[in-house]
């Protein structure tokens, strides 16, 4: 069973940059793995997936200020945040991901990571 444990979130000002973790318990070299976020009020929405061949790929809303990246040799997935705006405040959470279409699904979540960008 797949555990992962999110980390690196924080309260930053508008146009900071934060790098979120997700670190695995188990093996997930052959997943693909995603972040997702729910803003207060909202829904869960995904951000960013990567396959198990290092294919990226990301929500219009994020696109070119966030990367997402893996290390599987140290069992780790990333997501490097730049140029944050407030509406990037939500809870982030990583988990294995596949997609249907442009519909992207998530499974054995992390418990969440906060991240809040003033203004």
């Amino acid at each position: 069973q797949v555990q992962l444990v999110e980390s690196g979130g924080g309260l930053v000002q508008a146009g900071d940059s934060l790098r979120l973790s997700c670190t695995a318990s188990g093996r997930t070299s052959n997943n693909n793995l995603g972040w997702f976020r729910q803003a207060p009020g909202k829904e869960r929405e995904f951000v960013a997936a990567i396959t198990y061949e290092y294919n990226a790929y990301y929500a219009d809303s994020i696109k070119g200020r966030f990367t997402i990246f893996r290390d599987k040799g140290k069992n780790t997935m990333y997501l490097q945040m730049n140029s944050l705006r407030p509406e990037d405040t939500a809870v982030y959470y990583c988990a294995v991901t596949w997609n249907s279409g442009r519909s992207w699904y998530g499974d054995y979540w992390g418990q969440g990571t906060q991240v809040t960008v003033s203004s």
